[in-house]
């Protein structure tokens, strides 16, 4: 008999453990399914074994060795000699903090009885998959299949990964060695994370951004203070520069990232791809094949884990007989960088453009009492909101730990909040949080702690 002619049925399989796979999985799991996971790699995909949880993790341990530098410390009175690093220690921690979490994906895999067949998969027709792995050849026949293979670093023609001398972001985490110089090519959220982590330890950093600004359709004025925070680490900033121009190595390319659909033989199931090369669905997950879903990265949607995650918890809760959809309101978005920039909704032009009168206010952290308890007032919370119903449109937030205080923005809007709702909270002090309410109170025309507009 041939390896592999013999085809296990399944009632739910799911192509890809990253954030989107694992979470479908288990949720299918807890909806009564009996759920098998393919993916050739670790548990986590990418986002916690190389990426995502990687890079936040030498943010951190970066951030403590700035934080512990005698200039940082000196206006508190605390003097120190001087303070070191080991890089490979630093690289170290941050695999063991990859450990503990992909041990634990494990576990909740083995919890709701997942089973997890190491191995690729690609489609044979509409309800079958071969898998290729390290113990043979394997095809299964499923009721439903969820793909999540998550995307690949996006390549740049004339430019080719290498691992040296080229790095995508993935390779730059893991170098051996902390490089003296390093140039970085890309205008999002990665390449500025990367230039965060590089430069704190001393690494001589030149940010190369193919269009005239970073992060495209941020908030311009606040933009400027994630700008003034990079200069004071000594990043070097270059717009408009075309990565194959650069001569600087190693050079890092952080170019986005593409759907990982080409080896699954898509065409064999019939499932269609969307105008960004990933895989068509609608709000429910479904492919244009009946029981096969997609979520995450794979789809071409906004590659971020928190997004899979979401879609992957609907696609399992729809094949179940669920009535639901993915269908947030907003998607936050954060940047780890000093100071951390966080929005959430609409810019001010974009509410503007999509139509609304708005009214909106700005407070700067350097009128917040708990950030100078922090001594860190390079930043301000930006909120927009229309000007007919006071409804909240966005926010934008920048400055110590904003990507923790958005999601309470994210709630309002989800909720449909008002400016007065947002006023009327009780809020700690001291506490960053206040920030929001100075910031609602302003738009309101009745700050407290700020001069109004109209003062």
């Amino acid at each position: 008999m041939v390896v592999g002619d013999v085809t296990t049925a399944v009632d739910v399989l799911v192509l890809g453990a990253g954030p989107g796979g694992y979470v479908a999985a288990i949720r299918a799991a807890q909806c009564g399914h009996h759920v098998t996971l393919i993916d050739p790699g670790a548990a986590g995909g990418t986002c916690l074994n190389r990426g995502c949880i990687p890079l936040k993790a030498l943010l951190s341990a970066s951030e403590r060795y700035s934080q512990s530098q005698a200039s940082e410390l000196a206006p508190f009175g605390i003097h120190v000699e001087t303070t070191t690093f080991d890089w490979s220690t630093m690289q170290g921690w941050k695999e063991g903090v990859v450990a503990r979490l992909s041990n634990g994906v494990r576990q909740l895999l083995t919890g709701n009885r997942v089973e997890m067949v190491t191995g690729t998969g690609w489609f044979i027709n509409e309800r079958e998959v071969r898998v290729e792995g390290v113990h043979g050849s394997h095809r299964f026949k499923f009721d439903h299949c969820i793909i999540a293979t998550g995307a690949m670093p996006a390549t740049v023609a004339g430019l080719e990964y290498d691992g040296r001398e080229i790095l995508s972001p993935e390779q730059a985490l893991a170098l051996p060695q902390l490089p003296e110089r390093l140039a970085i090519s890309g205008d999002d959220y990665i390449a500025l994370e990367l230039a965060t982590v590089f430069a704190r330890l001393g690494t001589h950093v030149t940010l190369y951004t193919p269009g005239e600004q970073l992060l495209a359709s941020a908030e311009p004025a606040l933009l400027r203070l994630l700008q003034a925070g990079q200069r004071k680490q000594g990043i070097q900033v270059k717009s408009r520069v075309d990565p194959t121009t650069i001569t600087e190595r190693p050079l890092v390319l952080s170019a986005g990232v593409a759907p990982r659909v080409q080896d699954l033989h898509l065409e064999a199931a019939g499932v269609r791809l969307n105008d960004h090369g990933g895989i068509a669905v609608d709000s429910m997950l479904k492919t244009s094949t009946e029981r096969i879903y997609a979520v995450g990265d794979c789809t071409g949607a906004s590659p971020l884990a928190s997004v899979a995650m979401k879609q992957g918890k609907v696609a399992a809760e729809v094949l179940s007989g669920q009535r639901v959809q993915f269908a947030p309101l907003v998607i936050p978005r954060v940047v780890h960088t000093q100071p951390e920039f966080a929005s959430v909704g609409y810019t001010l032009e974009e509410a503007m453009q999509a139509g609304y009168k708005v009214k909106s206010a700005r407070f700067p952290l350097a009128a917040n009492g708990r950030a100078l308890t922090l001594n860190t007032d390079n930043g301000a919370a930006f909120v927009i909101a229309s000007a007919d119903d006071e409804v909240l449109l966005g926010a934008t937030l920048v400055g110590t730990r904003a990507g923790d205080l958005i999601g309470q923005v994210a709630l309002a809007l989800e909720m449909g909040a008002t400016l007065t709702d947002l006023s009327e909270i009780l809020y700690a002090h001291p506490s960053l949080s206040e920030t929001l309410l100075e910031s609602a109170e302003g738009a309101l025309g009745h700050a407290i702690h700020m001069l109004n507009k109209n003062a």
